[in-house]
């Protein structure tokens, strides 16, 4: 999934994006709100981590902004634990969750992947395909046994378990893979498919290339 950071703190952006990415997230990072709004005007995101106190436009005139537009995708508030007050009026603006400052990592991916889990209405019980295995905690089983996966080649796995029996286009799946700063183009998504496909050789599910539509991922009888 494709995540926008929105952090004015270099060194806390920085391990952020970083962590964030080790556990499988696409993460383009902001460092104010103004160009945070010029982002979610241009790009799609699945999720939006958003620091409250931020240079040139605040975390909550962004957050209004958002939705006054119609945007209905999750925001994760970042705040400081003594600001009560935006936290109550992040929520009522529209914010799915907050998170105080200091946070352990553990939690934030854990609030992270609930509210992915609302925004496409999957339960939080395991997703199961064949003899393929997703866990919301973010890894994968075949035939119960760990797939081993770098973090581009879960997002790949992950986007298409959440479309599976569904084309996603190369499009729609490399802005899931590749964040602003990767130096990549649409045609570089069929490297991470190609490696995922050959991980899952053996098993009764495939990724299948759709002419025109994309790719996905399908149940099958032998490998395609």
């Amino acid at each position: 999934m494709r995540l926008l950071l929105v952090e004015d703190h270099p060194e806390l952006a920085h391990w952020l994006q970083k962590a964030l990415t080790g556990l499988g997230f696409a993460v383009d990072v902001a460092i104010d709100g103004v160009a945070a709004d010029h982002l979610l005007l241009h790009e799609k995101y699945a999720l939006v981590v958003l620091d409250v106190a931020l240079p040139r436009l605040n975390g909550l005139e962004l957050l209004a902004r958002l939705r006054k537009r119609g945007q209905a995708l999750p925001v994760l508030l970042l705040t400081a634990r003594t600001e009560v007050a935006d936290r109550v009026k992040g929520l009522n603006l529209g914010a799915d969750d907050y998170l105080t400052k200091p946070f352990e990592l553990d939690e934030l991916e854990a609030r992270i992947r609930a509210l992915l889990r609302r925004s496409i209405g999957v339960t939080q019980q395991a997703l199961q395909y064949g003899l393929l295995t997703y866990h919301d905690e973010g890894y994968f089983l075949l035939a119960e046994k760990p797939l081993s996966l770098t973090p581009r080649e879960l997002a790949v796995l992950t986007t298409l378990m959440h479309r599976r029996g569904r084309p996603v286009a190369k499009q729609q799946l490399f802005e899931q893979v590749f964040t602003l700063s990767d130096e990549a183009n649409p045609e570089s998504i069929e490297l991470y498919v190609h490696r995922v496909r050959k991980k899952l050789q053996g098993s009764n599910v495939a990724i299948v290339t759709l002419r025109g539509l994309g790719y996905s991922l399908e149940l099958c009888d032998e490998v395609v």
